[in-house]
């Protein structure tokens, strides 16, 4: 019964430069080859940029890990090649319930709106999720991926690190040097080269401790994240049940702060407990355990001059809202780039600092949702538990109660809508598309064929156009256009239209076939969006005009 999933082995080789080949300094260099640093790696390599990745493991990550991947981050993944890999064997779901005792209290719909391309969430192991990322990154061509590479040494040269970082890398031939105008740090919470730089994460580590346990079985629960307080078999604590691939369910329980994490994960320990909730009769087997604690801890700044921290190097928090790899694949998102523009001398390098203000405000927000999720799953006091135990008792019978009910917020991308890059409304909007949000997907048609906005906005500015014709758009608006598709960062203008037809100059036309473009951006004929190349927004108009759009452009580029 134990799952079909084969380990891959990844070759060393030894580098060049231990053969006595030339030092060449290379524009970036990544640090750790977990779902973060891949995930950088191969933004990076598909816009062009050539980056080294070292990585002091020879494998992907063992057991399950980060497990639970959001909307968000699947449409990140579907830019990066490898979304419906993952979609294909994860496993998709939308409905988490909630149970007080014996009794379901409270449910929810992730997913409510119809005509969306991804779920609201799919469950699938870490090691999945990594060995497709470093299959694509091998497919790539500007991707130099070094196993067994390990970091051991990093100092930032000359003032404020304007000349670059150098690393010292050991291997099993020896330990050599490499040079970098850019360094990306996503070697994970326990991170080596921020205790080499001394910096420091700040926060809290919450008194408490949970077990995963990775179980091999064949069960007929839905697809569904079910989590408990105070169950029969398991009383006092909570539970935390989720369906992975290949009929692996990860189990978390609850163990309470006094447990001793080596006799925890003993099997004589575990399996007790699974077999208290699973039943006697049920026929499983234990695949993989681990012991961990709640963390919700950040970076005071996530970029340090020519340094940058991403994922849980940067910020750590609880896994109850499934916060860590999804946030950190979309720090990577955020950054690329931004570098990319900086590197290639079209923005300044202060462009980076909105990195770390825009992150940073993100990371924020999910450590005070993972800490109010791990205040009310593990209260404090006898009087926070007889009040989450009454709020439990009440979501039975009402609604109210059912919103203060907190068995971990789940990863909903963040509104950055207090960026420094974004140009804020001139007139009224409806909806939630507003400057700083992740765009909302939405079905479309081009040239006849079906497909989807999010896969059809690229990985550069653009500006969405609503008309009626796309026939009908005047010399004047083709003029914008033009001189738009030619300036030093280009904006692509596309028409988006209610019925299809073809527009001159060789404009692309999205078809708005379903009528959701329209009703999730709240556009009408003349409306305007502006995207950032991550597919946030940066503006949005009534109308077409020229200046308002260069002066959101030189601000999304750090230039105002």
């Amino acid at each position: 019964m134990l799952s079909t999933y084969v380990y891959p082995h990844f070759d060393y080789l030894t580098p060049a430069e231990l053969h006595g080949g030339a030092r060449r300094r290379h524009p970036v260099i990544v640090v750790g080859a977990g779902p973060v640093g891949l995930a950088t790696a191969i933004d990076l390599a598909q816009q062009g940029m050539p980056v080294l990745l070292l990585d002091d493991d020879a494998s992907v990550s063992v057991g399950s890990r980060g497990v639970c991947y959001a909307k968000r981050t699947l449409e990140v993944l579907d830019r990066l090649g490898v979304g419906d890999r993952c979609f294909a064997k994860g496993v998709s779901w939308n409905v988490g319930r909630t149970f007080f005792r014996e009794h379901e209290v409270y449910n929810f719909q992730l997913l409510s709106q119809p005509d969306h391309k991804r779920p609201g969430m799919i469950n699938l192991q870490q090691y999945y999720l990594e060995e497709f990322l470093v299959r694509r990154a091998q497919e790539l061509p500007g991707i130099d991926l070094r196993w067994q590479n390990r970091v051991v040494g990093v100092q930032q040269e000359g003032q404020d690190g304007e000349g670059g970082v150098t690393l010292q890398v050991e291997t099993p031939d020896g330990v050599y040097a490499l040079a970098c105008d850019w360094l990306i740090v996503a070697d994970g919470a326990r991170s080596s080269i921020r205790r080499m730089l001394k910096l420091e994460v700040e926060g809290k580590v919450f008194m408490d401790r949970f077990l995963i346990a990775d179980v091999v079985m064949k069960a007929d629960f839905p697809a569904e994240r079910w989590f408990w307080f105070d169950p029969p078999f398991h009383p006092g604590q909570s539970v935390l049940l989720h369906r992975q691939a290949d009929n692996v369910w990860r189990i978390d329980f609850q163990l309470g702060w006094q447990a001793d994490p080596d006799e925890e994960q003993k099997p004589e320990k575990v399996m007790p407990r699974i077999k208290a909730m699973l039943g006697e009769d049920r026929e499983f087997e234990l695949e993989w355990v681990s012991v961990y604690t709640f963390q919700c801890r950040r970076m005071s700044s996530f970029r340090q001059q020519r340094v940058l921290f991403v994922g849980d190097a940067a910020h750590q928090v609880s896994p109850f809202g499934a916060r860590g790899a999804n946030s950190g694949i979309q720090d990577a998102d955020n950054l690329v780039w931004k570098l990319k523009l900086v590197i290639d001398g079209q923005a300044p390098d202060s462009l980076l600092d909105s990195y770390g203000e825009e992150r940073e405000f993100a990371a924020d927000e999910n450590l005070l949702n993972s800490t109010r999720s791990s205040d009310f799953i593990s209260p404090k006091s006898k009087t926070s538990l007889s009040f989450r135990n009454a709020v439990l008792t009440l979501a039975r019978k009402y609604p109210f109660a059912r919103a203060l009910v907190n068995s971990g917020r789940l990863s909903v991308p963040a509104f950055l809508c207090g960026s420094s890059l974004n140009t804020h409304d001139g007139e009224a909007f409806n909806g939630q598309m507003w400057p700083g949000a992740a765009m909302d997907d939405a079905p479309i048609r081009e040239q006849g064929r079906d497909g989807w906005l999010l896969d059809a906005v690229g990985e550069h500015f653009m500006l969405l156009c609503s008309v009626d014709d796309p026939a009908a758009v005047n010399a004047s608006t083709m003029a914008v256009f033009s001189a738009l598709a030619a300036a030093p960062v280009p904006v692509e203008a596309v028409l988006l239209a209610s019925g299809g037809g073809a527009a001159g100059a060789g404009l692309r036309v999205f078809e708005d076939c379903r009528g959701r473009y329209a009703e999730r951006y709240d556009a009408r004929p003349g409306t305007v969006y502006l995207l950032r190349p991550d597919q946030h927004i940066a503006a949005r108009w009534r109308r077409l005009d020229a200046a308002a759009v260069a002066a959101a452009l030189t601000r999304a580029i750090g230039k105002h």
